[in-house]
């Protein structure tokens, strides 16, 4: 008998996990071995259940999903990492890849497509999403590598910048204030005037600013 592919998941949108949780039990072959809907809950989820392949969304709260891969490369590296998430920009692609993710697959497409990224991931193939083109891989490899954008260079000060950089990775407003040493006003300060000079409005929009600025890393 054919050994199943053992599933982890995790994001932080409950009806999202359940449409997720019914492609993996519903999928032929494969067999899900725990959810969560956290970076850090997903952390120690995978290094506990080790399951082949973790499916993770790129944007959660305490550890987004780059920085959750790079973990789970150096903790894990035999689980497969699947990036799963709404953002379609090659800059999210080439990151996601550089931290060691398997597979990318956009939400508009999971019920077509993550099953199937899923067993070519297992079978140690490399899955982008269809919609990105057959030549996505080479067109992001050859992609020059970007220095991530200074304070200077964006009109922000130091302080702005790293308290929106860490927003981006999804520490908290305290996680933050403790790693900066200044109060959580203080924080929320910094974050507010640095969103309104580039003119953020939500956390996905900071989120996709980080990553053009090729912030997105683990620290």
């Amino acid at each position: 008998m054919t050994q199943k592919i053992r599933v982890a998941l995790a994001d932080d949108h409950p009806i999202v996990l359940a449409g997720l949780r019914n492609l993996i039990e519903t999928g032929s072959g494969l067999e899900l071995v725990g959810e969560s809907a956290t970076g850090q809950s997903a952390l120690k989820l995978v290094r506990d259940r080790l399951p082949d392949v973790a499916v993770i969304d790129i944007s959660m709260p305490e550890i987004n999903g780059i920085a959750l891969a790079r973990r789970l490369a150096d903790d894990c590296p035999g689980v497969r990492v699947i990036i799963l998430t709404l953002y379609e920009e090659r800059s999210f692609l080439k990151q996601a890849l550089a931290a060691g993710v398997k597979g990318y697959v956009l939400k508009r497409s999971a019920a077509e497509n993550l099953v199937s990224a899923i067993r070519a991931v297992k079978s140690g193939a490399v899955y982008i999403d269809p919609s990105f083109g057959e030549d996505a891989l080479d067109s992001v490899a050859v992609l020059p590598s970007r220095t991530a954008g200074t304070g200077d260079a964006l009109g922000l000060t130091e302080r702005e910048t790293s308290v929106l950089r860490y927003s981006a990775l999804g520490l908290t407003t305290k996680e933050i204030a403790a790693r900066l040493d200044v109060g959580s006003k203080t924080v929320e300060t910094y974050k507010s005037r640095a969103s309104e000079k580039l003119g953020l409005k939500t956390r996905a929009e900071i989120v996709r600013f980080a990553a053009a600025q090729g912030w997105l890393e683990d620290i």
